[in-house]
Parts: C-alpha cells; structure tokens; sequence
C-alpha cells in the first residue's frame, strides 16, 4: 500500500482578498437612514424608495458594493442635505439588491465600521460623502 502525502496548504492560502474587501474608500455613496441606526457587524433589509438613494445603492453596486450609512436628524425630510444627517454613521457592503415592481429597491446590508462624516457631497445626482475612520 503506497502512502499519499498530503499537500501542504498553508502556501496556497492567499490573506491579499480579505484584506482588500475590507479597504474602506475614502469617498462613498450615502444612503440616509429615517428610522433605525446600524452599527458594525449588523445585517439588515432595507427598504429605498428615494430616487437620490436609488442612485446612490446603484452607484455603490457599479464600484465596490459599499454605501455609507447615515441616520437623517428630521425624519420627515424628504431631501435631507449634509445638516440633516448626523456626523457619524456606519460603512456597509450590500450583499444583495431586489428591485420590486413598485420602483422601490430593497437590499440587504451589513455593516463594517464605524465612519466620520467630515463632508458630503450634495450636487451630484446622489448624496456622496468623504469618509474617515473612528
């Protein structure tokens, strides 16, 4: 009976992916948040139904699948501007997209980290906001 050594595996393991999906941009889509905070670690449906959100969760999903997570202060606003989101808010990976047939998006986001929002970005077509870790 011959014996078969088992190969060696430590080599082949490759840690350069992990590390770069966890790359937070300097530079992300905002999706501004009514009613609910989301922290690190968290996995949540959301619901997006704002035509600036939309394209904010489309711009996210052509670039990195990272959107930046920003509770609004005035939940009846409808447009809120960089004084009506709060200054921190949460880096989030979308891990899937659902587009219903009434228009509205709905994803499922989990959140990577805690992130300073220094400044946001309100003429482009969505809110975008420059990003600094905590």
């Amino acid at each position: 009976m011959a014996i078969v050594k088992e190969p060696e595996f430590s080599e082949a393991i490759d840690t350069t992916d992990s590390e770069q999906q966890l790359q937070i941009p300097s530079e992300l889509p905002v999706l501004p948040l009514r009613d609910i905070v989301i922290y690190p670690f968290m996995i949540v449906p959301l619901f997006v139904s704002r035509e600036k959100s939309i394209r904010a969760v489309d711009e996210a999903l052509g670039e990195n699948r990272m959107i930046l997570l920003a509770s609004q202060k005035d939940l009846d606003k409808e447009e809120p501007t960089a004084d009506d989101l709060y200054k921190v808010g949460t880096a989030a990976v979308i891990m899937r997209m659902l587009k219903l047939p009434d228009g509205r998006i709905r994803i499922l986001v989990q959140g990577l980290a805690r992130a300073q929002i220094p400044s946001v970005d309100t003429r482009c077509e969505y809110l975008g906001a420059r990003v600094s870790g905590l």
